[in-house]
């Protein structure tokens, strides 16, 4: 039983006004803090960096990244030997994920399920909105704010990619092969880095860690 990791680190970072995957986060690098907690549990982790990336340590594999996100794990997946049976993939700029979130999806796949994705319950009010009027307000109780990182059946996932689909994560390809996706127990600290004030948040979790 193989585990391999995909840390997905191929943006440009344009919301954010440059590569900020490769901005300093205590002591290392944003992609760093995704590495070290994609290591722990895979038996190898593949990076995807934008092309002409800087030198990467603590990858076995770096390839380089597509215009779209769904094309650069779609590289990476090249990179992941055949005989893995889980594959998990992480968003670089999700440096705060614990070690023990990326073992609850890994272990929600190895029980059966064909996908598992972390996610927090909404706390806001969510409207669904046409040409600037509400046209419904969406029933909060059902709904979650997806995280990575996610975990799939290195099959259904490398089928998933097969039809070239693009989405915003791996998850939605799944399903929309027929594949069975749960959802764990995500973490309100484990953010995404997107805009410059996002990465003042991210130093100030670590601070208080």
């Amino acid at each position: 039983m193989s585990t391999w990791a995909i840390v997905a680190a191929g943006g440009a970072g344009s919301r954010f006004g440059g590569a900020k995957q490769y901005e300093l986060l205590g002591d290392r690098r944003v992609l760093d803090w995704a590495l070290a907690g994609a290591g722990a549990i895979a038996d190898g982790v593949v990076l995807v960096v934008p092309t002409g990336g800087d030198e990467i340590t603590g990858a076995d594999a770096v390839v380089s990244g597509a215009p779209t996100r769904s094309g650069s794990v779609r590289a990476g997946l090249v990179a992941v030997p055949a005989d893995a049976d889980v594959i998990v993939v992480h968003d670089a700029v999700r440096p705060l994920a614990t070690v023990s979130l990326f073992h609850a999806v890994v272990e929600a796949v190895r029980g059966g399920a064909d996908g598992a994705v972390p996610g927090v319950p909404l706390h806001d009010t969510v409207k669904r909105v046409r040409d600037d009027v509400v046209a419904e307000t969406l029933d909060r109780s059902q709904l979650v704010a997806v995280q990575t990182p996610q975990a799939f059946g290195a099959a259904i996932l490398r089928r998933a990619h097969e039809t070239g689909a693009e989405a915003g994560d791996d998850a939605a390809l799944v399903e929309a092969v027929g594949g069975r996706v749960v959802v764990v127990a995500g973490d309100p600290r484990n953010l995404k880095i997107t805009t410059p004030a996002d990465l003042v948040a991210a130093r100030a979790l670590l601070h208080d860690a």
